[in-house]
């Protein structure tokens, strides 16, 4: 009888020492999750932080700081005369208004145009439905450089209607920037994604009701996908923002150039690191202020729409 207590002692000491090495194990993968979320913050943010600070410097402490901590430091001789000197070099104003109308018009009809071609695949099956899908989902694997020259010459040759009639050729206006990238495959499969998700019973319960196609489209499946919209309108800004082959081909005046076409202002003639960096930042800081305003919604977007369908 003296021996139980004992026996009774040591069965409980495996269990403590397991709990032990659980809460060790759970403190390592947490201080290891740590250090890689660090590590991610410097190698993505170490080159944003350069950028920044570099647009307050002159060219020659920018290079003199590069052999230490001191190029990521706002430190030495700091002003805005790289700023100033952006404004006397290019029209900012003009490059900026036309990146933002560009972007935000191709969104608005990228959404409308995407997410009708995708209810049209997803909601009313017809024969062939699938042979349609897949031949847009296929357009995916071809890189656009390999369009560029067959499109702008198709672009040269479109009619539209000017200040004198009807004229021949896109090139050199706002509809050759915008126009082409409306349709977008990708923005096609996600949209047919989350639609394909929605229980088809709501359709057959409008359609009682009288409800035509466009009536369910616009009334009945397009507020249930929020998530869907949010991802495409994302997916669609950053790319148009971030545009620049494409406008260096088919536009020619100054006053209908994008922001990331008026970089090539600063190559030309003497080169001026500080303003680059000055340029790059008043290009970059917006639409990352706008990211870290709406990430959560970004985040819950994509994720949303990866787990539909």
């Amino acid at each position: 009888m003296t021996t139980l207590p004992h026996v009774a002692e040591t069965a409980v000491e495996p269990a403590h020492v397991a709990g032990e090495d659980s809460t060790s194990q759970r403190s390592w993968r947490f201080g290891l999750g740590v250090a890689l979320r660090v590590l991610l913050c410097l190698v993505f943010g170490l080159p944003l932080l350069f950028m920044i600070v570099s647009s307050f410097k002159p060219d020659a402490q920018i290079f003199s700081d590069l052999d230490g901590v001191g190029a990521f430091l706002p430190v030495g001789d700091l002003s805005l005369d790289n700023y100033t000197g952006v404004f006397d070099r290019v029209p900012f104003a003009t490059f900026m208004l036309n990146s933002i109308i560009i972007s935000v018009v191709t969104v608005v009809l990228g959404v409308i145009v995407n997410s009708m071609a995708a209810f049209a695949l997803a909601r009313i099956k017809f024969r062939g439905s699938g042979i349609v899908l897949g031949v847009i989902l296929a357009t995916l694997i071809v890189p656009f450089e390999t369009l560029a020259l067959p499109l702008l010459w198709w672009s040269n040759k479109l009619p539209f209607w000017g200040p004198n009639g009807f004229e021949e050729g896109w090139l050199d206006t706002y509809q050759v920037q915008i126009i082409p990238f409306i349709a977008n495959a990708f923005s096609i499969f996600l949209f047919y994604q989350y639609f394909d998700s929605i229980p088809k019973e709501l359709d057959e319960a409008a359609t009682v009701d009288g409800a035509g196609w466009f009536r369910i489209y616009r009334s009945i499946v397009m507020p249930l996908a929020g998530p869907a919209v949010a991802t495409v309108a994302i997916l669609t800004f950053l790319p148009t923002w971030n545009q620049y082959l494409w406008p260096l081909m088919a536009v020619q005046s100054e006053e209908l150039r994008p922001v990331m076409v008026g970089i090539d202002y600063f190559k030309q003639l003497n080169v001026s690191w500080g303003q680059i960096m000055a340029y790059a930042t008043m290009i970059t800081v917006p639409v990352l202020m706008l990211f870290v305003a709406f990430q959560r919604a970004f985040i819950n977007s994509i994720a949303s729409s990866g787990v539909k369908g």
